[in-house]
């Protein structure tokens, strides 16, 4: 999709949801691959919840792209890692 075809303008804040195992390095693996795309991401800027029974985990990540490919890119390797099991 071309920048100029998404319903975004960048830049942008974007919040990045993603779920997967409260057990595991599912929070410390999708941080680091956040900082790899955004070296100046804070900590601040994580929600995050755990399911009824404390087996998933719910990170809302608000981020600064500056591009739709950079928010691609994010997205890509996010799901890359294995650990992702959903995301919004």
């Amino acid at each position: 999709m071309k920048q100029e075809d998404s319903p975004l303008e960048f830049p942008c804040h974007f919040p990045v949801k993603v779920m997967g195992a409260t057990d595991g390095p599912f929070k410390e693996t999708v941080i680091g691959i956040v900082k790899s795309h955004l070296p100046e991401f804070s900590d601040e800027n994580i929600e995050e919840k755990t399911s009824r029974n404390n087996k998933y985990l719910s990170l809302t990540l608000t981020v600064y792209v500056t591009s739709r490919e950079q928010l691609d890119n994010i997205y890509r390797e996010l799901h890359a890692s294995g650990l992702v099991l959903m995301s919004l």
